[in-house]
């Protein structure tokens, strides 16, 4: 299902994090009221993560039902963007960069030289 990237023509991830717990009528809420996009999009994958970033659900209207996936991840962590409390459009390629576990937003990290030398 979600190797086939081509039936989706938005890839939404819910950025920072989102009760778990929730099913698909919690998600739902949550897609109509928070980002105010409509869920029963049938060319729309809506993407959540926890706090623990070791799974996640994504939601999916398939035109006569919804269909709510999960995934848990054995070892290591989804690198998922935690900075803001919004919805990202992801492209195809981003997508499989999070799924294999790599960071979406490339970063350059500031290194600082040491206090003191010797």
């Amino acid at each position: 299902m979600l190797n086939d990237l081509n039936n989706f023509e938005h890839i939404y991830i819910a950025c920072g994090h989102t009760d778990l717990r929730y099913g698909i009528d919690g998600l739902t809420s949550v897609v109509k009221e928070r980002f105010e996009l409509d869920p029963f999009s049938g060319k729309s994958i809506f993407l959540f993560c926890g706090r623990r970033s070791d799974r996640i659900k994504a939601l999916v209207w398939e035109g006569d039902g919804f269909l709510l996936l999960y995934k848990r991840l054995e070892n290591g962590k989804f690198r998922w963007p935690r900075n803001i409390d919004d919805l990202r459009d992801l492209t195809k390629e981003e997508f499989r960069r999070l799924m294999q576990g790599f960071a979406i937003d490339p970063g350059v990290q500031k290194v600082r030289p040491p206090e003191r030398l010797l």
